[in-house]
């Protein structure tokens, strides 16, 4: 007995803590648990709802819109189901709900729902929709803006120049492109100048990033929805019929999930789309570029990405290179860029200091190109008459002068009277940081490259309290 009260007491304390709402009914559809984060996600008092029916509590669902009943009449789970109804008071919920049957009897059921609030996001994906909407129509309408180009590539790596030649010849195919690159190396760069140096530049190119938005949402996004489909959806065209013609820009496509992945093969393989709760088939003609920052080999090998949607996008393959492993091009886009923002900040900047040029070659540049633009930048608003860019410019980017560490950083350390196993988890931790950061946050290539297994490198960001930014 004493075992169940304890198990009874773990359990409410997980419930009561985990960061999502928890709604529990009986057989007859009335509230027998209720979490305080389902009460805040729906703006009700605990005491509001426990005894209560649904239809009592929420009077714009009814035994077929309502997840909970649907699940106590049909038995069967219900799974990502988004929901969007009000309460007694008149507050719009949207929430993604997952909802399970269980036996309480062998004749009699009870559900429970776990819920996610995603307001804010619905909020997102409806603005999302209106501004795609007006800059396809002023894409109709003003065919002469173009993006960027080729020319917009800087580069005289011999290893760069073949990607740029491979590249320009992708742009006289309308084949699937998959570009892997690590985050700032300029993928989305590539893909506008393959779309706007072909036969389909008069046409959209429309760019989604897949790991911004839920699956549940960028389902409808890509393909449309269907007034009816849902509680609150409309007639909406998605993606795929908005970039008709043109080209479709699907940034980070390893991040999406695997049902949605099965989905967007269908469409790739039968060349027709079907708006979310729709019956039609609608053709479409887009072309596909992808995006990864992480090896899509890898992916498949992880199960982010399925294999036969890889082996379609990949007909045409651009691996662009890291700017550690070009660092020839490094004064060159230095000088592009001191170009660049002479003119957007009204400055009169001339070059980079040698210091300064000999800091630039020795630094790894994790973020890349896009870490290059945004150092020099930050640099250049620092400058008031100077020339010359110099070391105290670039206050911001303590790391680039202290790139190198030595016996003096593990001397400190010990002067600043650490035990030894702390000093060791200082290194540790050091260590670990500046693998994620040479990997790009990459967690199979950061460990891969400090000599341990994944699974041990997650344990040491938990313990070292170590956050992945994206």
């Amino acid at each position: 007995m004493a075992l169940n009260i304890l198990y009874k007491t773990i359990l409410e304390t997980i419930i009561e803590n985990i960061d999502a709402g928890i709604h529990v009914v009986n057989s007859e559809g009335k509230t027998i648990f209720y979490n305080s984060v389902m009460g805040e996600l729906e703006g009700l008092d605990i005491e509001e709802v426990m005894g209560k029916s649904i239809t009592e509590i929420f009077p714009s669902l009814d035994e077929n819109s309502s997840t909970l009943l649907t699940v106590l009449r049909t038995r069967k789970p219900i799974y990502n189901k988004n929901q969007s109804y009000l309460n007694i008071h008149g507050k719009q919920i949207n929430t993604i709900n997952s909802t399970i049957p269980f036996r309480i009897t062998p004749e009699k059921y009870g559900a429970v729902e776990i819920a996610k609030d995603i307001t804010q996001v619905k909020e997102l994906h409806d603005k999302v929709h209106i501004l795609q909407e007006a800059l396809a129509s002023k894409d109709s309408q003003k065919e002469n803006i173009k993006g960027h180009t080729f020319k917009s590539i800087i580069g005289e790596d011999d290893n760069f120049l073949n990607i740029i030649s491979l590249a320009k010849k992708a742009a006289k195919s309308s084949s699937t492109v998959l570009i892997f690159g690590e985050t700032g190396t300029g993928k989305e760069l590539f893909a506008q100048s393959i779309h706007y140096e072909s036969d389909r530049r008069n046409k959209p190119f429309i760019a989604q990033n897949c790991a911004a938005i839920p699956e549940s949402l960028l389902e409808g996004i890509l393909f449309g929805t269907v007034k009816g489909s849902y509680t609150g959806a409309v007639n909406r065209p998605g993606l795929f019929e908005q970039a008709h013609g043109g080209t479709l820009l699907l940034d980070e496509i390893n991040s999406m999930g695997l049902q949605l992945q099965a989905k967007l093969l269908r469409v790739l393989q039968e060349g027709y789309i079907r708006r979310v709760g729709g019956l039609n088939d609608i053709p479409c003609d887009v072309r596909i570029i992808a995006t990864t920052n992480e090896d899509p080999e890898n992916s498949v090998a992880s199960g982010a990405l399925r294999k036969d949607l890889y082996y379609r996008l990949n007909v045409i393959y651009l691996k662009i290179p890291p700017l550690r492993e070009r660092k020839t091009d490094i004064p060159l886009l230095a000088e592009y860029f001191i170009k660049k923002f002479n003119t957007v900040l009204k400055k009169d900047v001339w070059s980079i200091s040698n210091e300064v040029k000999n800091a630039f070659m020795n630094y790894d540049w994790p973020g890349n190109v896009r870490e290059l633009e945004n150092s020099i930048e930050s640099a250049m608003n620092m400058v008031i008459k100077d020339h010359i860019l110099k070391p105290h410019h670039f206050a911001n980017m303590k790391s680039l002068f202290n790139n190198k560490k030595g016996s003096s950083d593990y001397k400190m350390l010990i002067h600043e009277n650490k035990k030894l196993d702390e000093i060791l988890s200082d290194i540790e931790r050091e260590l670990i940081i500046n693998a994620l950061k040479s990997c790009s946050n990459n967690i199979t290539k950061s460990a891969e490259r400090l000599g341990i297994k994944r699974q041990t490198l997650q344990h040491k960001l938990k313990k070292y309290n170590i956050r992945i930014e994206s």
